[in-house]
């Protein structure tokens, strides 16, 4: 994810907002499980066309994925 976002006081409050949002964890295991294996380099707004959830919850979904994959190098 684009760092200077994560810097902006508004990212907490995107990423709070998500994890409260019902599906939330179900999208996200679908975008992990299934999508990720297709397409690696999805940007969050193929996401969000494609699973019609909105662009900020693509945003958080895919940033937090990305930190959960292993650091090669």
């Amino acid at each position: 994810m684009n760092n200077d976002l994560e810097k902006s006081p508004l990212w907490g409050v995107l990423v709070e907002t998500v994890h409260y949002l019902p599906i939330y964890k179900s999208h996200k295991f679908y975008v992990k499980e299934t999508i990720l294996p297709q397409k690696p380099e999805v940007t969050p707004e193929e996401l969000s066309d494609r699973l019609g959830i909105p662009l900020g919850e693509a945003m958080v979904i895919l940033d937090e994925l990305n930190i959960q994959k292993p650091k090669t190098g």
